[in-house]
């Protein structure tokens, strides 16, 4: 086909992909998108990204991370890019990317991990969490969502640690033992991925044990009778917690919610902190939480859990509070009260909690219930597919089901694109020491 003729109602495209995931499925969009007459690019920044493309269009980028806004400032141009495609939109050089795709007119679409996990993806124009376009507003959210279906949470799609792990070392090693290839080339993780596999071969040598322990917990909450609260770590490496919130570093939320809790939560209630199930264990979070709960007087009603069913624990827990984990929605689904402390596309007034966090701990505010229904109804015809990626069959689904929404350029609808998006990024701020000093708990 050539340029300018119409291709099932959309004109032809020319879709410059970015950094995915360690997962062949950009490949696979990429692959149904040129088969319906779009031209795919791809630049390499790393050997990673060599190996999970393996397709045409690809242009290798050598040089360094100073060197990559003139870069792609000019390939945009150069190649007349309609569309940006990217997972880590906050990632150095994809922010980069961005501002130069907004310069050119250029579409940003962003894939992640689903919102609805565990067998969805995220498919978002123009930015998730504070860049996120999703409404706001609980009229328009209700009206929008107004004739949808009711989502099939029926799992469709399952994926193995295992094929995830091997998809993780098959990206990160190559791009360690062969960093000469792409010479300027600068992670944005936190850890060395040398240094993340120890700590994971560490934590799974422990995993049976840590997960009966976790099991004796939640049985041990639920049989007791006392109220509790739910909060779930995020990862220290997610850019949710980097980007979208007003902390510098998980410590830093972990001594603001466990300071509160001690001040004004209930005598009675207890607060369970859950590790994520993807922590590398180079942070020493129990001791990190120990050493708060201490120092502030409640490490009798403080848990950690490393393992255990989070719907579960939420289910019949008093509430969650989070900086702005998917694991809210979780929470939410189950008519739950949420307090959310950074940014979120699903932190909206009528949903999540929006009193001050002290006044959380004594009067949780579940959600409005025909808000709480519309929102997933919306969120799942908008932004949301069905499939993942580290299974077969989850990535021909996602790939085939995001392809036909760039395709169509129907992302964000119906109804779900608000422009200028409604949230704003929260200022960083420093949570002083004299925050964590004790502050006894009521008894």
């Amino acid at each position: 086909m050539t340029a300018g003729k119409t291709i099932k109602g959309s004109q032809r495209r020319t879709f410059l992909f970015l950094q995915g995931p360690s997962s062949p499925i950009f490949a696979k969009i990429a692959a149904r998108l040129a088969a319906l007459g779009h031209v795919c690019l791809r630049i390499n920044l790393n050997a990673g990204d060599q190996i999970f493309w393996r397709r045409p269009g690809a242009h290798n980028y050598r040089g360094s991370i100073e060197g990559w806004p003139a870069y792609i400032e000019a390939f945009i141009r150069r190649h007349a890019v309609s569309d940006l495609v990217l997972l880590g939109e906050e990632r150095p050089y994809h922010r980069i990317a961005i501002a130069a795709a907004q310069r050119a007119d250029a579409q940003v679409f962003v894939i992640e991990m689903g919102y609805l996990r565990p067998d969805w993806l995220t498919l978002e124009r123009g930015g998730m969490s504070s860049n996120s376009h999703f409404p706001a507003d609980p009229t328009q959210i209700l009206e929008a969502a107004e004739g949808l279906p009711e989502p099939d949470w029926q799992r469709r799609y399952r994926q193995s640690f295992l094929a995830e792990a091997a998809h993780d070392l098959l990206y990160n090693l190559p791009n360690v033992f062969l960093w000469f290839l792409f010479p300027g080339y600068r992670r944005h993780a936190i850890f060395h991925p040398l240094a993340e596999y120890a700590g994971w071969l560490r934590r799974l040598a422990a995993g049976k044990r840590h997960q009966r322990a976790a099991d004796a917990i939640v049985r041990s909450l639920l049989s007791s009778g006392s109220p509790y609260f739910v909060y779930p770590l995020q990862l220290e490496t997610d850019y949710q917690l980097r980007a979208h919130s007003p902390f510098s570093s998980q410590r830093d939320a972990i001594r603001e919610i466990l300071t509160s809790f001690a001040r004004a939560a209930p005598a009675t209630a207890r607060l369970a902190v859950k590790v994520h199930p993807l922590d590398n264990s180079l942070i020493p979070w129990p001791k990190i939480i120990g050493r708060e709960a201490t120092a502030l007087g409640i490490s009798g009603r403080v848990v950690y859990l490393d393992g255990g069913n989070l719907d579960l624990l939420t289910e019949h827990s008093a509430g969650m509070v989070t900086v702005n984990s998917t694991a809210g929605l979780h929470a939410l689904r189950q008519g739950k009260p949420v307090k959310i402390l950074g940014k979120a596309v699903f932190d909206i007034g009528g949903l999540t909690d929006q009193q001050p966090l002290d006044a959380f701990w004594a009067a949780p505010q579940p959600p409005d219930a025909q808000l709480n229904a519309a929102m997933f109804r919306l969120m799942a015809a908008s932004i949301q597919v069905r499939g993942n990626f580290y299974s077969r069959a989850g990535t021909d689904a996602g790939a085939q089901a995001i392809a036909e929404r760039l395709h169509r350029d129907s992302v964000n609808q119906p109804g779900a694109f608000v422009d200028p998006p409604p949230r704003q990024k929260p200022a960083k701020r420093n949570i002083s020491e004299d925050q964590a000093t004790p502050a006894r708990s009521r008894s």
